[in-house]
């Protein structure tokens, strides 16, 4: 857990000198992981094609020696890319779904750069290689997957010092207000993050942002950083002008401090902001629907593959649960609730039974830790995410779709509208059997206001990759009961 404590400016420094040679090793580790797997990748490509049956198998192949120039060409380039897609560069909390995209598609790029170089080169010459198809394809498969499991072992690794509180960043905290507050709370919660707080400014000295000190004022930061060799800076408020945050980046400008800001209520409202040409004119595009014309028609072939597909594969399942409710308490085994989805549109949510017949005698209630109207099946079914499988007859009806900002009540929709902004533009969107705030940790019992903040942001950033990720990240939290940065 990161220290929230200011720490002595002696042991900083010599703390943070430790750390920047254990990041640089770490680096290098990476690196060596890439290349040691891709090779290996190789090699088991070219005995792939000598073995299996795929195409045919080759008649006497070349000896292996004969392939080396031709692998050093293929580990290389795809290292290349590798760096120039920033993929050396240090990044927290970046989800193994989005790494694996990023493995598998740079893998892919470097292959055909390789291909493309040996061609261009080499083509005529004295080193001329050869580039059999089937070596190239096996070759291709395997090293995804070894890259894959070699970048998922380094994880593991720098996870494993950074709850021994080494390999970190000193970060310095600019504010003293609430969302200083939230993200120093963040940090505290979030060792794999790798920062450790060194104190907070824009305060009175000797007084506390949470469990975090205040070190100094803004006119210190250029003593504070040096001082407590600080690897990064976040400015922590949301509220300052252009001309006071750009005074503060320039006298965080010491060094190879990284530099934060958090975002304004303008950003935050903005959601992803581009810039747009109006004839040669500038301008800054502050909403731009994602989610229309034949984008719909996509998502909703998406959804009637998925919830298919869905139906057919898990209905051993579904017909399992369906005993255990009918075995355990008298009713349906299906329970429908009125929700409200897209526009506003109301339209009945079918679920499995997790609570006794009766448990809305007197009306819609919150379900609570520890719920008695709860049933011992439900509760299974609740904490596995199995009473939502029923979903899927909503998506084949088209009444939800497999992700989108899950679906409220009409009663609770109506209180949350008058103190909540922006509640109702989370319904431009059909409702989803899972979402980005569920995957980020917020189901069941959590605050309505942060569910809201990651809808607004799925809505305003869609995109079909989003989708899938969101869909994967999901089957991995349910099948290994994960934490929102598992995956």
């Amino acid at each position: 857990m990161a220290r929230p404590a200011a720490v002595d400016s002696r042991r900083a420094r010599l703390s943070a000198a430790l750390d920047g040679r254990i990041r640089g090793l770490l680096h290098l580790a990476l690196l060596g992981s890439d290349a040691l797997m891709l090779a290996i990748g190789f090699v088991l490509g070219y005995i792939a094609r000598a073995r299996l049956p795929l195409p045919a198998l080759p008649v006497n192949p070349p000896p292996f020696t004969s392939y080396v120039p031709m692998m050093i060409v293929h580990v290389v380039s795809i290292l290349l890319v590798f760096y120039m897609a920033r993929m050396y560069h240090q990044r927290r909390a970046v989800s193994r779904i989005d790494e694996g995209y990023a493995v598998a598609q740079n893998v892919s790029i470097g292959t055909f750069l390789a291909i493309a170089f040996e061609t261009l080169a080499f083509k005529n010459s004295a080193l001329e290689l050869d580039y059999p198809r089937g070596v190239i394809i096996y070759a291709w498969i395997f090293g995804i997957g070894l890259t894959i499991l070699g970048r998922e072992a380094h994880r593991q690794i720098v996870l494993r010092l950074r709850d021994l509180g080494l390999a970190r960043d000193n970060v310095l905290i600019i504010g003293s207000g609430e969302v200083a507050r939230t993200i120093a709370e963040k940090i505290r919660w979030s060792p794999h993050l790798g920062y450790n707080i060194v104190g907070a400014v824009n305060g009175t000295v000797g007084e506390r942002v949470g469990d975090v000190p205040i070190v100094g004022s803004t006119a210190d930061l250029p003593d504070l950083i040096d001082r407590y060799a600080v690897d990064e800076v976040i400015i922590a408020l949301p509220e300052a002008s252009h001309r006071e945050l750009v005074q503060l980046v320039s006298k965080c400008q010491r060094g190879r401090v990284n530099i934060k800001v958090y975002p304004d209520i303008f950003a935050y409202i903005a959601g992803g902001l581009t810039v747009d040409d109006l004839n040669g004119m500038p301008l800054l595009s502050v909403r731009d629907v994602a989610l229309r014309g034949w984008k719909l028609s996509l998502k909703r072939g998406m959804d009637i593959v998925g919830a298919f597909a869905g139906l057919v594969l898990l209905s051993p399942l579904l017909v399992l649960v369906a005993i255990l409710i009918k075995l355990e308490s008298p009713g349906p085994v299906f329970f429908c609730q009125e929700r409200m989805g897209l526009d506003g549109r109301r339209f009945p949510m079918i679920k499995f039974r997790t609570m006794r017949e009766d448990s809305e005698k007197d009306g819609p209630g919150w379900t609570v830790e520890g719920d008695p109207r709860v049933t011992r099946v439900g509760a299974f079914l609740r904490r596995s995410n199995l009473d939502e499988l029923p979903n899927l007859i909503n998506v084949l009806y088209g009444q939800m779709s497999l992700v989108g900002p899950r679906p409220e009540q009409p009663y609770y929709v109506e209180k949350f509208r008058e103190f909540i902004p922006r509640y109702m533009e989370r319904h431009r969107e059909k409702s989803g059997m899972t979402g980005w705030a569920q995957v980020n940790g917020l189901r069941g019992d959590t605050s309505i206001l942060e569910r809201t903040k990651y809808d607004l942001w799925y809505v305003e950033n869609w995109s079909l990759w989003l989708d899938i990720k969101i869909v994967l990240r999901t089957i991995f939290q349910t099948i290994f009961h994960r934490s929102k940065n598992a995956y």
